[in-house]
């Protein structure tokens, strides 16, 4: 059966739409952290649907909203009052640390990156963008016009001047040897020496952690001093949050919240998990921004009703279980122990993350050389033990990537390391 769908899925779909897996798997059903393939098997899931499956797999309270909201309308666009919308709008707002935040619902986190470009480029008359290097904000003409990792961005064309910035990589590129502190000064010090050499930006665009790149990330406070020097120029900073937003990183509910000593951001972006699979992707930003087009613009398909009615179920199920301090517990004694695990394990270079978005980067022993070979080998051998994990990183897909719902007890953190231990000693 599943090597039937695969030859219809190559038939009918994009030789780019790439499957995990030599053998690519169809997950049929889920309960919890837990999913089932269509040949019965069970696996432990650390990876979400792309961190998108955040409170758990078929959570009831979620999806008894759904059912209701379905039973009684499905969708009508933004042309019309929306109660379920509004409601998970003022939620969002007051919960984004944003002064006067005014949110616009969209289907995608690539939709929302989209839009905070659009809000950002027309409320400042420039077309030149501040990426990071070796970010990915979205699969979009515009959105892979800002992606800094070259394994998802096809095309070079872009409406934007995209220039790169350095940091968002703590251990590699030209500043890795140097402290924290130093490491910061000399980012900052780009930065400005950037900025002398090109017109006006309008934005800085950055993921707090890293997603595609292999959940890499600068020290705490490197963005708050980008923030200082961006001000000073009236230039805006857009925090995408697509996959760390909601309490993943356990030490906050935000990313940029690591960075927050200069002030919230002037835009957040955000998706994945806020639906728990459903299609939602926003962007919060303040009045003036928000409200600065000057074109009629509408969503059909954003802000539908029963996307919030998930939404707003999902989120007060994540704030009623503290599910940002289960991240914070769980996930500190994940990377731990995965830590204690890899230091006999010569292929991997480095253990990273915090909370529950945690990555292992692989490399060929004794060198900094990336060892895709290796992660994809650890990929089918966790999934053989009953784990799915996923991969990413700048230099070639050298990392895995290990996100699990963020109401992961501490026996499945013990469970999925157990599995991931034998994977990685398998390379040896």
């Amino acid at each position: 059966m599943t090597r039937d769908l695969l030859s219809r899925h190559r038939a009918v779909l994009p030789d780019w739409l790439a499957l995990y897996y030599e053998d690519p798997v169809e997950i049929t059903h889920g309960e919890g952290r837990h999913v089932w393939d269509a040949a019965g098997n069970r696996y432990l899931d650390f990876f979400g649907g792309i961190l998108t499956t955040m409170t758990a797999h078929a959570l009831p309270e979620v999806t008894k909203a759904v059912s209701e909201q379905a039973g009684r309308l499905l969708h009508s666009s933004t042309l019309y009052l929306n109660r379920p919308m509004v409601e998970l709008a003022e939620r969002v707002a007051h919960l984004s640390g944003i002064p006067d935040a005014r949110v616009f619902f969209t289907t995608s986190g690539t939709e929302a990156n989209d839009t905070a470009l659009l809000l950002a480029t027309t409320y400042r008359r420039s077309n030149t963008v501040l990426a990071m290097r070796n970010s990915y904000h979205g699969r979009s003409f515009g959105a892979v016009g800002i992606t800094g990792n070259r394994g998802w961005s096809p095309t070079s064309l872009s409406p934007l001047q995209t220039l790169y910035v350095h940091g968002g990589v703590r251990t590699r590129g030209p500043y890795a040897a140097l402290g924290d502190r130093e490491f910061i000064d000399a980012c900052v010090a780009d930065l400005v020496d950037l900025l002398g050499h090109t017109r006006p930006p309008a934005a800085l665009i950055a993921e707090p952690v890293q997603g595609v790149g292999g959940f890499t990330s600068p020290p705490d406070g490197l963005y708050a001093a980008f923030r200082e020097v961006l001000r000073e120029r009236g230039i805006l900073w857009i925090a995408d949050e697509v996959q760390t937003g909601w309490g993943r990183t356990g030490d906050h509910f935000w990313g940029w919240q690591a960075h927050a000593r200069s002030g919230p951001p002037d835009i957040v972006t955000f998706a994945k998990g806020i639906g728990n699979g459903m299609s939602i992707g926003g962007v919060i930003a303040r009045a003036e921004i928000m409200n600065c087009l000057d074109a009629n613009s509408i969503s059909t398909f954003g802000g539908t009703q029963v996307t919030m009615a998930a939404g707003l179920a999902n989120l007060t199920y994540l704030l009623e279980h503290d599910l940002q301090g289960n991240a914070r517990r769980v996930g500190g004694l994940l990377i731990e122990r995965l830590r204690s695990v890899v230091a006999q394990v010569p292929h991997v270079r480095e253990v990273r993350g915090r909370g529950l978005m945690i990555g292992i980067e692989l490399a060929r022993p004794g060198t900094d050389e990336a060892d895709w070979q290796a992660a994809s080998a650890v990929l089918e051998a966790a999934r053989a033990g009953g784990l799915l994990i996923g991969k990413g990183g700048g230099h070639d897909t050298s990392a895995l990537r290990i996100a699990p719902p963020l109401s992961l007890t501490v026996a499945e953190a013990e469970e999925g390391a157990a599995i991931l231990e034998r994977a990685l000693r398998s390379l040896e």
